[in-house]
């Protein structure tokens, strides 16, 4: 769920999206905060645990210019161990009429904990699928931004009903099971309201999935919707107003569906003026990341009456149509509606992937220096703080403001996820996310943080316990100092760090560097830096004149400084690596004083592919061409070199 500011004037064009987006961001993070609020006084009930719902049909009736629902809910649910009675939540407020199953009125009762508890007839065995259907009616009293709402809009103040469940509100008004781990195999959802509006516009319905009929008897309109994708209580929602409607279509490679969009006449041309980009963006992920989860469906935008948006599955519920929203709610059918979180301690797998999707819309349609300028924005905000982990505790759960972090949760987790990007290099970490969203066992259900790493694990081939340690797991940044020397055309570079918390001893990570020349030359190089007070060796063909740290902000830190060295220093300490390029093998030569311990070999992505004790002569036949680097450990320091193989 988002709240977006206005729109924000940007003198600089380049930086629109990127400082839209990132000004919008704290507004998307509070609208979420006050929801999650409601959402967390309201724990998941252990008395629904006794049974998997496998199926919904809703057949509702509401009259937008009332606020009153009445219907009946037919539930098919499993045992998941003997039980004589079912309970739904349902807010007390509501009132039931009868319980159905098979023909036979069943008995139940409402209590003042939000329970309908119902006695079944026999005892139903673990593991039997049997149903019911509830009658109900009642006035939903909304619980601040929804659950239900009525309201007008428009200079003839049209009549609107829309509900905002996320995710405890679906009690407030029909009986479900809010427990967020349990999805929904599937729905029908029926909404019967009148044909016609007070002023005599006609009524559209909006809810899930496909619509599959409208039917008109007696000045009343039935509009049937079926999904067929697992999906949780709070992710279901319905809206009923004078909608128009108007459709584009995804190609998505010969098998097209429509992204529908149902806005408020008096916005229509701002409307569609502004949710085209909708189909770009959709083009963007599917390529990026896999065919849109609900493509045999549709996914849509409805206009609701509130600042903000909510995605829920296949129609997002939205206040306006600024870019940024519309990537960031579509990007949760993905990261949130497909795969949700587990947790709240793993609220990042939802909001952080969001966050960066934008991020990628950003780069893809505006461009590398509007990316930059995102990344930068995004750092400053991160390193504003000296602690905190995107990963949160048991304690920190209580608290929806850590929850909710627009610095930690969103901002963080999407630097993390592009730094991932950066280590992995973009073909092995789209194809870890590909692998990521396919995963048999996290499609459409859940993911807990570790599901996460040990799919990318499994995809890469690397071990990444010390990546999302030192950045998930643990608090803080880095901050680095350069020391830099030129002597003909060999670069000495020297990399220090230190930590702005103390749960991380040392940040291991690729550190971008930009080698400047005094005839307008640029070499960028990523120094591996594994160990503190590393020394490298560039080759330069031209006189440096500056050097420069991450310009690009590929990297979460702050307090950086590069400095020229002196000329005493041990510049190259005496060891020489030669023929480079070379075909087959290596030779090195050292003084006499210095041990050398062991010689390591690299492949630009940092993959360990040789590791030997000291010799004078190092085979590389067996090695793939390209550049490598060379890794000599002394008793006192790692001296890096970099060769090509040809």
């Amino acid at each position: 769920m988002k709240q977006l500011l206005a729109c924000i004037t940007v003198i600089c064009a380049v930086q629109l999206h990127a400082q839209d987006y990132s000004e919008t961001l704290n507004a998307i993070r509070n609208s979420e905060a006050e929801t999650a609020l409601r959402q967390m006084m309201n724990n998941q009930n252990a008395n629904t645990g006794n049974y998997d719902v496998k199926y919904h049909r809703l057949e509702l009736n509401v009259d937008p210019s009332i606020v009153e629902i009445s219907g009946d809910i037919t539930t098919y649910f499993e045992a998941k161990e003997d039980m004589t009675e079912i309970t739904f939540d349902l807010a007390d407020n509501m009132t039931v009429s009868q319980v159905l199953q098979r023909g036979t009125s069943l008995s139940y009762l409402q209590n003042t904990n939000d329970e309908l508890v119902i006695t079944l007839p026999i005892t139903q065995s673990q593991g039997v699928l049997d149903s019911l259907t509830v009658s109900y009616t009642g006035n939903p009293i909304s619980s601040g931004f929804g659950s239900f709402e009525q309201t007008t809009h428009g200079g003839d103040n049209d009549p609107i009903i829309w509900t905002l469940s996320e995710p405890y509100g679906a009690k407030g008004w029909w009986p479900c099971k809010q427990d967020l781990i349990d999805k929904i195999d599937s729905i029908d959802v029926y909404i019967t309201t009148p044909e016609l509006n007070p002023s005599n516009k006609t009524y559209v319905a909006v809810s899930n999935g496909l619509e599959q009929s409208q039917n008109v008897v007696g000045g009343q309109k039935t509009t049937h919707f079926k999904h067929r994708h697992p999906i949780p209580a709070y992710l279901i929602a319905i809206a009923v107003t004078n909608y128009d409607v108007y459709s584009h279509e995804v190609t998505n490679n010969g098998n097209p569906f429509d992204i529908v969009n149902y806005v408020y006449p008096e916005n229509l041309a701002y409307a569609q003026s502004n949710t085209g980009v909708t189909v770009d963006i959709m083009n963007l992920f599917i390529d990026l990341f896999e065919d849109y989860p609900f493509a045999d469906e549709k996914y849509g935008h409805a206009q609701f009456s509130w600042g903000g948006g909510m995605e829920h599955t296949t129609v997002s519920f939205m206040g306006s149509f600024t870019r940024g929203l519309i990537a960031h709610e579509l990007a949760h059918q993905w990261f949130g509606n497909k795969i949700t979180c587990g947790s709240w301690k793993d609220i990042w797998l939802n909001e952080g992937f969001a966050t960066y999707l934008a991020g990628l819309v950003i780069e893809d349609m505006d461009g590398e220096a509007s990316f930059k300028t995102w990344r930068q924005q995004t750092v400053s905000n991160i390193t504003s703080q000296p602690d905190g982990a995107v990963y949160l505790t048991d304690q920190d759960t209580t608290s929806v403001s850590r929850i909710f972090s627009s610095r930690l949760s969103y901002n963080k987790g999407a630097m993390v996820l592009h730094q991932l990007r950066r280590k992995l290099g973009d073909t092995d970490f789209y194809q870890g996310l590909q692998d990521y969203l396919s995963a048999p066992e996290l499609a459409f259900d859940y993911a807990k943080t570790q599901d996460f790493i040990d799919v990318m694990e499994l995809s890469t081939g690397q071990n990444l316990d010390e990546f999302f340690n030192d950045w998930i797991y643990n608090q803080g940044y880095p901050s680095y100092s350069v020391n830099w020397n030129q002597d003909a055309n060999q670069l000495q570079l020297t990399l220090s760090q230190t930590q702005s918390h103390s749960s991380v001893s040392f940040f291991e990570a690729g550190v971008p560097i930009r080698i400047l020349g005094t005839l307008d030359e640029t070499l960028d190089v990523v120094l591996d830096h594994t160990v503190n007070n590393e020394e490298f060796f560039e080759t330069v063909n031209f006189t440096v004149q500056e050097v420069l740290f991450d310009p690009d902000y590929h990297l979460i830190s702050k307090n950086n400084a590069v400095t020229l060295g002196t000329s005493d220093l041990d510049f190259n300490t005496g060891i020489t690596i030669y023929p480079n390029p070379t075909s087959s093998s290596i030779h090195i030569e050292k003084p006499e004083h210095i041990a050398i311990e062991t010689i390591k070999i690299y492949n630009s992505l940092g993959q360990l592919l040789l590791q030997q004790g000291w010799a004078t002569e190092v085979d590389l036949k067996s090695l793939a061409s390209g550049v490598l680097f060379v890794q000599i450990q002394t008793k006192d320091n790692i001296i890096n070199r970099r060769i090509i193989k040809n």
